[in-house]
């Protein structure tokens, strides 16, 4: 099923629209969830919420695309349990080591006033994003998006763990200089 006809679904509150939502991405959904969680079970219940989420926000929101629209979700969750499963244990996963790399230069905390600079940021994110081939695009993206292990995704590429590493790591060195040229 389309998109279109699964947003057109939740438009009207038909209850098969979750399921059409769940069979085409449910699949990416946990595997968002359990590269954050690490266990199967955590990353169904997330699964569950964020459909029942979009279930609750279309409408009013009609997202262009329905599968970054779902994963951000499912991810926001995630974090969430993951947050406060380990509250007062930190450290040790990847996805507190994956945005701990990256916490040097990029906000942390949202408030209503920096709303327009949360999403200039993300521009300028996005820019930088497709001026990488392809292949560092990917590694970066796995690993700041979907929290990937560098194992993982070394091994999806076709590369070294420490050749990963040492891009990941060159690719947040230029990103940290794209984003002071830019004020932030």
């Amino acid at each position: 099923m389309e998109d279109a006809e699964i947003i057109n679904l939740f438009n009207i509150k038909d209850e098969t629209a979750i399921s059409a939502l769940s069979q085409k991405y449910g699949g990416l959904c946990t595997a968002v969830c359990k590269n954050i969680l690490h266990n199967a079970q955590d990353a169904e219940e997330c699964v569950n919420e964020a459909l029942l989420k979009v279930w609750e926000t279309v409408p009013p929101n009609a997202p262009s695309f329905l599968s970054a629209y779902i994963a951000k979700i499912a991810k926001n969750i995630a974090l969430n349990k993951y947050r406060l499963m380990h509250r007062e244990k930190r450290g040790g996963g990847e996805p507190d080591t994956a945005f701990e790399e990256l916490e040097n230069f990029v906000l942390t905390e949202r408030s209503v006033e920096e709303e327009a600079e949360r999403k200039e940021l993300l521009k300028a994110i996005n820019g930088f994003l497709e001026t990488l081939p392809s292949k560092k695009r990917i590694i970066f993206v796995r690993r700041y998006w979907y929290c990937d292990s560098i194992a993982d995704i070394a091994a999806s590429v076709g590369m070294s763990e420490n050749n990963t590493s040492v891009t990941l790591s060159r690719t947040r060195d230029a990103l940290k200089k794209h984003l002071q040229k830019r004020g932030y």
